[in-house]
């Protein structure tokens, strides 16, 4: 894949946690979540996902909002309910996949969204 353009990261998850606290940080996660679910579905899929990064102002080809999805479908629905969605945010972000003390919050995140 040739890229024409070169992106900086800077993983904010981690200053997020330590502003808002763990559940602030979920709150937040969900709240994002549900900016970009189809509400008649409950979940994100490939058409919410494509419209909502259209009103968002991004340019994002259908192939990459393909492999967002899939890179997150744990049951290979092609959709991504609210729990896919907040492991994904953890597994993307490098400093909190990291950070052994971060731990104690992937738990906590996962029981508060059951």
């Amino acid at each position: 894949m040739d890229l024409d353009y070169l992106l900086d990261f800077e993983d904010y998850f981690p200053s997020m946690i330590a502003r808002m606290g763990a559940e602030g940080f979920i709150g937040e996660l969900c709240s994002g979540f549900r900016l970009l679910m189809d509400v008649n579905k409950g979940l994100i899929t490939f058409e919410s996902l494509k419209m909502n990064c259209y009103l968002l102002g991004l340019d994002v080809r259908d192939d990459e909002l393909a492999c967002m999805l899939m890179e997150g479908d744990l049951d290979g629905d092609g959709a991504l309910n609210q729990m896919e969605f907040c492991i994904l945010m953890f597994r993307l972000s490098p400093c909190l996949m990291d950070s052994p003390k971060m731990c104690s919050t992937q738990v906590r995140a996962d029981h508060m969204l059951m």
